[in-house]
């Protein structure tokens, strides 16, 4: 049945109480089906769950029942296989597609599976089981993700880094610390799409279009039917509550946001400055003009996607702002920048555990320049409180000994034991011993800390927590799993 865009009658949703068509420009603009069709598996298992409930309480027959679940099989292949007929629709969302779409099939009969429901609760509950999935798929990306950069840890383990703050060399730690302080971050943003999902899997079926519905529907065997572990509290939130959506793209903006950090991170160390990293081939590129240059593209591209993710989160704030209670058409705004930002977030993750498994590192560089004495400066305040001198006094004894050796030009460590004495009286003949880089990255034995038993118990930490969320998420698959 094909319907002419700006007829009115009973094959809109909402026309028998108008008198003219709505004005073809307008008609277009507020149209969604172009980016709402990707609700459609949802929309669909709504749709069989709903036939399924109108009929216990005497809407449908058994009969008429069943006719209806074919035809939205029927509707489910034809969509998979011919994408055409998407997008020739007139319809104006989702919803009216698949309405059509039965009429089409069964005729009057496909009208009635409308019966009691709004638009208003199908976009919710249609949205919200995206957003379980969503969630689903993107926390597999981030669990790879942390397994590779996991594995860069354990196949680096003992090699050094020139530790920094605020870009300047502070303390000797060791590259595994480095990379698993990464890890820390994205177990955090595990955490966060675990509890946007959590806020997800409420469902509103059974709201109505703001006070509920007005037929004894079973609610309970609704949402356990589709996969939802509770329904919503109240009729007027459910309708307009998208919390849910602004606490995924929350999750997905600091997921962006520890993938940009980690991109600079390797965008400096590989720069000649730094040299600590290898770029490799396939996530690089050269220079159109110079033929000696490789560039980080890939990291700069994650850089930069974080832009678009964070402002999907900003714009959906501002479009929730000013809403008054229950639904406003304002909400057909919030599926266009969250489906961006999850599709965006999902090849950034993949790329980055991708780019993190082919990066090498210059082992020498970084052995070179962890070398530098100016990091066992601590070690070595730490070498006169040892001997009972006070932290404070500690550091202006090694700050006087730093001061002194570069206006000299020398090395602070390698000063005679009679020098290093004029500055204090507790150095003894084994100062030479204790200031090394060994000793220095040996001393933070504490949970947590750099020490290289510490570091190795951390990533054997890290691949029993994978474990784990690998085994939640295998148990969980989601409508499309």
């Amino acid at each position: 049945m094909k319907e002419p865009p700006t007829a009115a009658g009973p094959s809109k949703l909402w026309g028998g109480r108008f008198d003219q068509p709505p004005d073809e420009l307008f008609y277009q603009f507020q149209r969604s089906l172009a980016f709402d069709r990707r609700l459609l598996p949802y929309e669909l298992a709504v749709d069989r769950a709903w036939a399924r409930a109108i009929q216990k309480v005497g809407i449908l027959t058994s009969a008429e029942t069943q006719e209806t679940l074919a035809a939205i099989d029927e509707i489910a292949k034809r969509t998979e296989s011919d994408s055409s007929w998407l997008d020739a629709s007139p319809a104006e969302d989702v919803h009216h597609f698949v309405e059509l779409a039965l009429v089409e099939k069964l005729g009057p009969l496909g009208y009635k599976l409308h019966t009691a429901r709004s638009r208003n609760e199908l976009v919710a509950t249609d949205f919200r089981m995206f957003v379980k999935d969503a969630v689903h798929e993107l926390s597999s990306g981030v669990i790879a993700h942390i397994g590779a950069v996991v594995e860069f840890a354990e196949r680096t383990l003992g090699v050094p880094l020139a530790g920094m703050t605020h870009l300047q060399h502070a303390q000797p730690i060791l590259f595994s610390h480095f990379l698993l302080a990464h890890a820390e971050a994205f177990f955090r943003d595990l955490d966060r799409l675990s509890a946007a999902r959590k806020m997800a899997d409420s469902c509103p079926l059974g709201s109505g279009a703001l006070g509920g519905c007005a037929f004894a529907i079973d609610r309970e065997g609704l949402a356990k039917e589709l996969g939802f572990s509770r329904i919503s509290a109240n009729s007027l939130d459910a309708v307009g509550d998208r919390d849910f959506a602004v606490d995924y793209l929350h999750a997905l903006a600091g997921l962006a946001m520890h993938i940009s950090r980690l991109a600079e991170d390797f965008v400096l160390f590989a720069s000649q400055e730094f040299g600590y990293v290898l770029l490799p081939d396939e996530y690089s590129t050269g220079s159109s003009l110079m033929p000696q240059k490789k560039n980080p593209d890939a990291w700069e591209l994650l850089r930069g996607k974080t832009g678009r993710i964070t402002a999907a989160l900003i714009s959906l704030l501002v479009t929730l702002k000013g809403l008054p209670s229950s639904y406003q058409r304002d909400l057909q705004e919030d599926k266009e920048p969250l489906f961006a930002a999850h599709d965006q977030a999902l090849a950034a993750v993949r790329i980055a555990a991708g780019a993190v498994s082919a990066t090498r590192i210059n082992e020498v560089r970084l052995r070179t320049t962890a070398q530098d004495s100016a990091l066992l400066a601590t070690e070595a305040a730490h070498y006169l409180v040892r001997r009972g001198l006070p932290f404070r006094q500690a550091h202006e004894v090694i700050g006087r000994i730093v001061r002194e050796a570069e206006r000299t030009g020398e090395s602070w460590t390698s000063m005679p034991l009679a020098k290093l004495k004029s500055f204090s009286p507790l150095f003894e003949s084994d100062v030479q011993r204790a200031l090394t880089l060994e000793s220095a990255l040996a001393s933070c034995d504490v949970p947590g800390g750099t020490a290289p038993d510490r570091v190795r118990d951390a990533i054997a930490r890290c691949r029993a927590h994978l474990q784990k969320w690998t085994a939640s998420i295998t148990s969980d698959k989601g409508l499309n799993g």
